[in-house]
């Protein structure tokens, strides 16, 4: 069975809109289900900043602590590297998160489920595999 990195954009869909896109959240569902979903640190730092009320915070936290994190490892973020220079080589920019994506789910032969088409533009010059949900 697949194992899918999930996006920021799509843990914030469902977890932090108060009328979630029900296609996204019917998947994002089965995925927990089926223990298909996967969190690394960085997204999950980043589905948690900018919550300026703390009981709101408090509760995505803990509704978060359920997930583990993949062990993130030094190739990780040396493939990422490569993989932001190679795209930059190519015209294509993009953030040291999503670039750390890219290179995690490689590494583990994982899916990207996202929204964000800047991973379209990615996929041009890696060897990325994505579930590109449409909003």
């Amino acid at each position: 069975m697949p194992k899918f990195l999930v996006d920021t954009c799509i843990w914030s869909e469902v977890l932090r809109r108060k009328s979630p896109n029900p296609v996204i959240q019917e998947r994002l569902a089965k995925m927990l289900r089926n223990l298909q979903s996967l969190l690394i640190g960085p997204i999950r730092q980043e589905i948690l900043s900018g919550i300026s009320d703390d009981a709101k915070f408090m509760k995505l936290k803990e509704m978060l602590s359920y997930l583990p994190d993949i062990p993130l490892i030094t190739a990780d973020y040396e493939l990422a590297a490569r993989y932001s220079n190679l795209c930059r080589k190519k015209g294509i920019q993009g953030s040291a998160v999503d670039f750390l994506i890219c290179a995690t789910a490689v590494r583990n032969d994982f899916i990207i489920y996202t929204v964000d088409k800047d991973f379209e533009h990615y996929q041009t010059v890696l060897p990325i595999n994505l579930l590109l949900e449409q909003t």
